[in-house]
């Protein structure tokens, strides 16, 4: 094996990960379409081994439109849902008989995610899976980053990339990358504010941004960020942000409404619908309550049992976001506007607030970080790895004008 190496930037916590297989609360290999590579299909065609080779043909099957060497073909799930190549043992039975080399790019990267931005591979883990996910969000401390070493062989996911010198961004926000995430994780890690400040105050950022951009004056963003961190020393933006309206009822309802939208179209994740369920019966959300008494039962179980909660654990969302920033190359995150990106974002959070209010007024006193990282890591499984769920999300939101810092600042206060 080759022992040349590639720099590699990860959040330290992926130092202490490690898959914990049939221990594991929730299964990587449920529930979901498992994507085959070109490489990993050539080696299932020449399995030596009689049982797996009929399993592999019956149940592996090329894609037929548009394949990649990546996205080749997939495997075929049971009616349960289970991938098939999943023994009694919970262990897969290629990796058991074959050895990991069998494995394909998905099941052996799996939490793991990697982009590359100026030549540096940088890694960390989706919240999808449990360990990754108690891990990330249990650490009380601030999330730091390690650069280190890895070797070229080792395979990666097929990521997003960036080259802040190339010349054909010279005059667009990707140039600014490294400034712009800096300044966003540095500011979700600034603990004097409380995290929906923080958050309303990265929303007006990135409509500042998006406001240089269209001025042609891109090159003003190192000024801006400058004059933002002033602002926030300074605690220039207190007076604003107090002035931000609490809209309680006019928050569950949009996020509650957003949230059946991925109901209603099937799930899954039975953790993620026992969640939903608690949620529901937190708030006692039932058809014969009107909206007011139902925001005012929501309003209820955020003050009396999810703010005292969060009064000692908000680090847990905090974690929760600057992964998510660092994991999508946030705010470049797809969307050409920088804003767009951001509400996506919100409506992550909001609807992660959302549903751990309605989980605390259901377990009351009991309420505990078990409760969040079972709702994180079912919704990142349901909601982040679903890609046309938050497109249509984003057009709903766009279509009834919901896309705005208003709309944002009352997702985000509680």
């Amino acid at each position: 094996m080759s022992t040349k190496t590639r720099k590699l930037l990860q959040p330290q916590y992926i130092s202490q990960f490690h898959c914990i297989g049939p221990a594991c609360a929730d299964s990587c290999c449920i529930g979901w379409r498992v994507q085959i590579d070109k490489d990993t299909y050539q080696r299932y065609r020449d399995c030596s081994d009689t049982d797996l080779r009929h399993m592999m043909d019956e149940r592996v099957t090329r894609h037929r439109t548009n394949p990649t060497n990546y996205n080749y073909a997939k495997i075929k799930l049971n009616p349960n849902s289970h991938c098939p190549f999943i023994d009694e043992d919970k262990l897969c039975s290629i990796q058991r008989k074959l050895g990991e080399e069998y494995l394909s790019i998905t099941c052996t990267t799996y939490p793991r995610t990697a982009n590359t931005v100026n030549g540096v591979t940088e890694k960390s883990l989706t919240m999808s899976c449990p360990e990754a996910a108690r891990q990330a969000l249990l650490n009380p401390g601030l999330m730091t980053f390690d650069e280190i070493e890895e070797l070229i062989a080792v395979r990666n996911t097929e990521g997003k990339q960036i080259d802040t010198a190339n010349p054909k961004i010279a005059h667009k926000p990707e140039r600014y990358f490294w400034e712009m995430r800096i300044f966003i994780i540095a500011l979700l890690q600034k603990r004097d504010y409380p995290l929906w400040q923080r958050l309303v105050i990265i929303g007006l950022f990135c409509r500042s941004v998006d406001q240089l951009v269209s001025e042609a004056k891109v090159h003003d963003l190192p000024i801006l960020i400058g004059t933002y961190l002033n602002q926030i020393d300074e605690g220039l933006f207190k007076e604003d942000l107090d002035a931000v309206p609490s809209e309680l009822t006019i928050q569950m309802e949009l996020m509650k409404e957003v949230a059946d939208q991925r109901i209603f179209t099937g799930v899954n994740s039975q953790r993620f619908l026992e969640c939903f369920a608690e949620f529901l019966h937190g708030i006692e959300y039932v058809v014969e309550s009107t909206k007011e008494a139902i925001g005012k039962r929501y309003a209820a179980a955020a003050t009396n049992y999810y703010q005292p909660f969060m009064a000692e654990h908000e680090y847990i969302l905090e974690n929760y976001l600057v992964n998510y920033v660092f994991k999508n190359l946030f705010p470049l995150s797809g969307e050409k506007r920088i804003f767009d990106n951001y509400v996506m974002l919100i409506v992550h959070y909001a609807m992660i607030k959302l549903l751990l209010i309605g989980m605390a007024g259901y377990h009351k006193e009991n309420f505990n970080t078990d409760h969040v990282l079972k709702l994180i890591q079912s919704f990142a499984k349901t909601i982040e790895h679903n890609n046309a769920y938050l497109k249509n999300v984003s057009d709903i939101l766009k279509a009834n004008k919901f896309n705005t810092m208003p709309y944002m600042a009352i997702l985000i206060k509680n």
